[in-house]
């Protein structure tokens, strides 16, 4: 009687979930945990003149803050469903391929770390990190991509 209560829906249905969610999370890559893009990131030398020239072109000034931790200005600007995040850090190249990174927006950012961890992708990020942007917060990690780009999977809290 013990050995039918252990083999029942209780003891196997927990246990082949598990094993079925295993192998899909195996066989995932990195951009399934992707829903879409997120922002653009461009540094900038002045964020008024950043902000006036995407408004001129018609983007909306959605969000603006500022990073404490770099202590730097920091622009959301939006346009249909393009975002850019400005980001004034007094380091923009001023040159022809200045953006910075181009993020992703995903769900289960830790999930999404293990795998770009276990799939051997170079982390450039300080690991996991967080920002307390928008109404809860981001977490988000960054990867370098074979051409030196940077980008960024990105969880709106």
């Amino acid at each position: 009687m013990k050995r039918k209560e252990r083999c029942g829906v209780r003891g196997w249905l927990p246990v082949l979930l598990a094993r079925f969610l295993h192998r899909m999370v195996i066989v995932m890559k990195l951009g399934e945990f992707a829903a879409g893009l997120q922002h653009v990131g461009l540094p900038t030398n002045d964020m008024d003149k950043t902000i006036a020239f995407y408004e001129g072109l018609g983007f909306e000034n959605v969000y603006e803050t500022v990073n404490e931790a770099a202590k730097e200005r920091v622009a959301f600007l939006r346009l249909g469903n393009l975002t850019m995040e400005a980001y004034e850090n007094k380091q923009a190249a001023m040159e022809s391929g200045a953006i910075d990174h181009l993020a992703l927006d995903v769900k289960n950012i830790d999930a999404c770390y293990d795998k770009a961890r276990e799939q051997g992708y170079e982390i450039v990020s300080r690991g996991m990190e967080e920002l307390p942007f928008w109404e809860k917060g981001v977490r988000f990690f960054i990867i370098l991509g074979p051409n030196q780009e940077r980008i960024e999977f990105n969880e709106m809290l």
